[in-house]
């Protein structure tokens, strides 16, 4: 089972700068995570929330049922050293994912508080990076042995 772990504005897809963001809303982008997780065998359990203590919690819960992470805090990424440490907690691989290109935005966008504790990232690819979240977990976890992701 791979948590699909969404951060702050995000419910507000499909109406946020579509330039940057698509023009998916959050159900529909889920509703793809969740058909793309089938097609590979996996399966997806995707929550959002716009509370940082309530994503850590999430983070935490993880542990008792993960076998990855897919992960995109939003502008948490940036500064939320609370999720840093929750996530260096959580033994299975992260994916680190980001819709827009935030290597191309504002210099304060660039820097992540989570990269060292993520096992890869992913930015810039729109929708189709939660996919190839799951398309790198699916392969990561086949190395590692891990069985029913």
């Amino acid at each position: 089972m791979i948590a699909v772990l969404n951060g702050v504005n995000l419910n507000m897809l499909g109406e946020r700068d579509p330039a940057q963001y698509g023009s998916l809303t959050l159900t529909e982008l889920e509703t793809q995570i969740y058909a793309w997780a089938s097609e590979r065998g996996m399966t997806a359990r995707c929550f959002q929330t716009n509370h940082e203590g309530e994503y850590v919690d999430r983070i935490h819960e993880c542990r008792g049922w993960a076998s990855g992470v897919i992960l995109n805090p939003g502008a948490w990424t940036h500064y939320a050293y609370a999720i840093r440490d929750a996530l260096e907690i959580v033994q299975v691989p992260k994916v680190e994912v980001h819709l827009s290109d935030v290597e191309q935005r504002e210099e304060w966008r660039r820097h992540s508080v989570v990269a060292d504790v993520v096992d890869h990232r992913i930015s810039g690819l729109g929708p189709d990076g939660y996919r190839a979240a799951l398309e790198w977990l699916r392969e990561a976890t086949a190395k590692i042995g891990r069985a029913h992701v």
